[in-house]
């Protein structure tokens, strides 16, 4: 959707229209049978500092939808390496490399490994325990993360909707200082200019907030996944599991992986 209003504004940077029109008029002229209209025009330039401002949220919502799509992914959050990893040093009985890989590992699955890791001497609930934290703080900041679009979607209707109320104010203003009610096309010109900043509102918003909630459930869905692979991997820990894959009554204390 960000790409499709990108190229939306480029095609207004570029392509000039002709057009039958009798609503686009200078108050003071004489209106012309035929009146070319550039789309950067009509709907940028016209729209003041309020539609330049709506398109520079434009691009911050894109650079951030990049952002997260670089973030917030499989390879990032539920990494297989990690795991995979993980798991061989734990079969191996490598409890303290185990520790210190997952200190090191900068994805959610290390850092709910390694908080787990470390709770290990105080039994497999306490494991479960850290799990269940680990998960809730490093999903709360990636929630946190993608709240910046979310604020996005919903101030810039209201900004658009700003420009269209200070729009109908100036007509007004207009209309009192000529005292005399201005024609038809002199009015409809003032209402389609104080509209568009409405529209630039409402194609900002639709995006940031449908980025929003894609990001949103892909933090469900990831931070669940995570939550099941790593009670996976560390299940040999659990009370009843063969003495061959059994974990030492604790696991030496590391340094807490670096957030």
């Amino acid at each position: 959707m960000t790409a499709l209003l990108a190229a939306m504004v480029g095609l207004m940077l570029v392509v000039p229209a002709s057009a039958q029109t009798d609503g686009v008029i200078d108050a003071n002229a004489a209106a012309p049978a035929n009146v070319s209209i550039k789309y950067f025009d009509f709907f940028v330039v016209k729209g003041g500092y309020i539609a330049f401002g709506l398109i520079a949220l434009s691009i911050v919502t894109i650079a951030l939808a990049i952002d997260y799509g670089v973030s917030i992914r499989r390879a990032t959050i539920v990494s297989p390496d990690s795991a995979r990893e993980t798991k061989s040093l734990i079969d191996q009985h490598k409890y303290v490399e185990a520790v210190k890989y997952t200190s090191e590992d900068p994805s959610m699955m290390g850092c709910v490994l390694n908080a787990a890791l470390l709770e290990s001497h105080n039994g497999f609930a306490a494991m479960e325990r850290a799990i269940e934290e680990s998960l809730d703080d490093r999903s709360a900041r990636l929630f946190r993360k993608i709240e910046y679009v979310s604020i996005i979607g919903n101030v810039s209707p209201m900004i658009g909707l700003l420009g269209t109320v200070m729009g109908m104010i100036l007509l007004f203003a207009e209309i009192h200082a000529a005292d005399a009610f201005p024609g038809a096309r002199i009015v409809a010109d003032r209402i389609s200019i104080a509209l568009i900043t409405t529209f630039w509102g409402l194609a900002v918003a639709i995006p940031a907030l449908s980025i929003y909630a894609v990001f949103r459930n892909r933090i469900d869905v990831l931070t669940a996944e995570c939550a099941l692979a790593a009670e996976q991997i560390l299940g040999v820990f659990k009370p009843g599991e063969s003495p061959t894959s059994a974990a030492p009554t604790a696991v030496p204390n590391q340094p807490a992986q670096k957030t």
